[in-house]
């Protein structure tokens, strides 16, 4: 910053603001974002003095992407539109994934419910209650052959999102795929498939730590060689986000992972090269437009030089950070529900200002049941209306340049790069979840925010301000009964139709290569075609890995 320019601002400071403070002071005493990052009246050049633009910005297209992967973002293809859906069984499904194609969704991004994210068989005695309520229930090959019935699998990009089961759902995926004649290597989509964040913050784990990363290997290399154009892992901040963590904890705690993930396919003998161009990431979006916005352009830098400068990768498709956004389901509230359309709206404005690759943005009534149908189509809507009518996909990264955004974009690279020096001393990210490192930030994160809620230093409109009798929504989704005995019948039927012999042999080769080397893809691929369930796939591997315990934080 020139001196001409330190000494106008202060003179502004003296003659201008000071006078108007006087008058109308301002509201709080400190402003920050969120997150908690501190936010002043003004930013000028003075407030990035060591910036260079070919450095820390770039060009679009090029290292270190700061201003995005693709030379010219959206004026080519906007994002893709993804709208997170599954409920009941796969035939009710398979029906709304039709609904929303018609309606202009570009890609499936598929829920799955909390049996099958648990390994659990629709009829399990834990699965009771939780049957096709947040997600549809996926047992066996049957289930989805009707998920999937009619839809051609080399048109449509698929999103999964399951983690601790995301090598059998891949193999079921990969099973019909090869019943409708399709050429696996066609197939475009992305799993999840990312444990770790499980036991930071969600909690749908079924295996310890390290054999579970072995697991999440084995996918990567059988993709590697089998499936090119699949994203073989989608390394997520979202669910962090979700648990109280703020913008930085999501960054640093995502990119940990992240860091895990590559190093142990790197031990494995995997060229980083060969892998890194498929790996993708989940971010949230929340509801402070600039902070967002920064943190997507500073995770890209931040990514870019992870994997030139840490893992030395050659290739400048390992260097870029591809990833889907999802609005904050947190957000949401169930008073005044209408409220959460502008939010989802400014949430969805802030990714695509940080140029995400993937959308899908919450329905309004998300906080009082599962979407309904109208409710899913207006969010549908939010997206187009940005994409076709805004005016901000027509040029790349409008942020840039502006004091505030550079300075917030580098404050987070450097907040979240003080976080991973620390999860490092600790020894990597596995190490820090069982010394319980992230769950005990992301808690007292959270504490803080509920805090500031109570007091009314934090507003949340309708909630702790503004608040007002609404009327009841109306049509709010109600899950069938009958669509779950229907679920639990046709389980049964195919347990009675299989050929029994063959799932056994397929189950006993799955034990052996648990206990060995041996890529497990290929055996899932043979059980899901054998019509083995996801119960019994997981109870063998139960049997050789054991089952992980919740680590208690104190």
């Amino acid at each position: 910053m020139s001196t001409r320019t330190r000494r106008t601002k202060k003179e502004w400071e003296e003659t201008t603001l000071k006078p108007a403070l006087k008058r109308y002071p301002e509201r709080e005493a400190r402003f920050e974002t969120v997150s908690g990052i501190e936010v002043d009246a003004l930013y000028t050049p003075e407030d990035m003095p060591d910036f260079d633009y070919e450095r820390d910005l770039g060009y679009p297209g090029q290292y270190p992407f700061t201003r995005g992967v693709q030379p010219n973002t959206y004026r080519g293809r906007v994002w893709t539109m993804r709208q997170y859906s599954g409920y009941a069984t796969a035939e009710e499904s398979n029906r709304r994934y039709r609904y929303l194609m018609k309606h202009g969704q570009t890609g499936l991004s598929v829920a799955f419910d909390l049996p099958t994210q648990m390994g659990y068989d629709s009829d399990h005695l834990l699965a009771r209650g939780e049957v096709g309520k947040v997600g549809v229930p996926i047992c066996t090959l049957a289930d989805m052959e009707a998920l999937f019935k009619g839809i051609p699998l080399d048109k449509v990009s698929t999103s999964m999102t399951i983690n601790a089961t995301a090598p059998i759902l891949l193999a079921f995926y990969i099973a019909v795929a090869k019943k409708q004649g399709v050429d696996i290597s066609r197939l475009d989509g992305t799993v999840q498939n990312d444990i770790l964040k499980e036991y930071i913050a969600r909690g749908t784990y079924i295996f310890p730590p390290r054999p579970s990363m072995r697991l999440i290997t084995d996918v990567f290399r059988y993709c590697t060689e089998h499936l090119p154009s699949w994203n073989t892992i989608s390394i997520s901040g979202y669910h962090m986000r979700e648990a109280g963590a703020t913008a930085v904890q999501e960054l640093a705690f995502t990119f940990a992972n992240a860091i895990e993930y590559v190093q142990a396919a790197v031990s494995a003998g995997l060229d980083v090269d060969s892998f890194a161009g498929r790996l993708s990431f989940f971010f949230v979006s929340h509801n402070n437009l600039f902070e967002e916005a920064a943190k997507f352009r500073a995770a890209r830098r931040i990514w870019a030089k992870i994997m030139r400068e840490h893992f030395g990768a050659k290739n400048p498709r390992s260097w870029m950070l591809r990833f889907h956004t999802q609005t904050a389901g947190v957000t949401l509230t169930a008073q005044q529900p209408e409220n959460n359309v502008v939010r989802a709206t400014v949430q969805s404005l802030a990714a695509i200002l940080g140029g995400t690759q993937s959308l899908h943005t919450c329905s309004k009534d998300e906080a009082l049941s599962l979407p309904s149908e109208e409710a899913v189509q207006l969010s549908l809507r939010t997206q187009q209306v940005l994409a076709h009518e805004s005016g901000v996909t027509e040029t790349v990264d409008p942020l840039a340049g502006s004091y505030y955004v550079e300075h917030l974009t580098n404050t987070l690279e450097r907040e979240t790069n003080k976080y991973l020096k620390r999860i490092e001393d600790l020894g990597g990210a596995t190490a820090a979840i069982e010394k319980g490192f992230q769950q005990r930030e992301i808690q007292e994160s959270s504490y803080r925010f509920q805090k500031d809620v109570e007091s009314g230093k934090h507003v949340i409109v309708g909630i702790n301000k503004y608040t007002s009798p609404y009327p009841p929504m109306k049509g709010l989704f109600k899950l069938d009964p009958a669509e779950i005995r229907k679920q639990i019948e046709g389980l049964n039927r195919v347990r009675k139709e299989r050929d029994k012999a063959r799932v056994e042999a397929g189950l006993a080769m799955l034990e052996k290569a648990a206990r060995g080397t041996e890529n497990t893809m290929p055996i899932f691929v043979e059980c899901a075609e054998a019509y083995a369930t996801i119960g019994e796939m997981c109870d063998v591997l139960r049997g050789v890995f054991g089952a992980q315990r919740e680590f208690l934080v104190f």
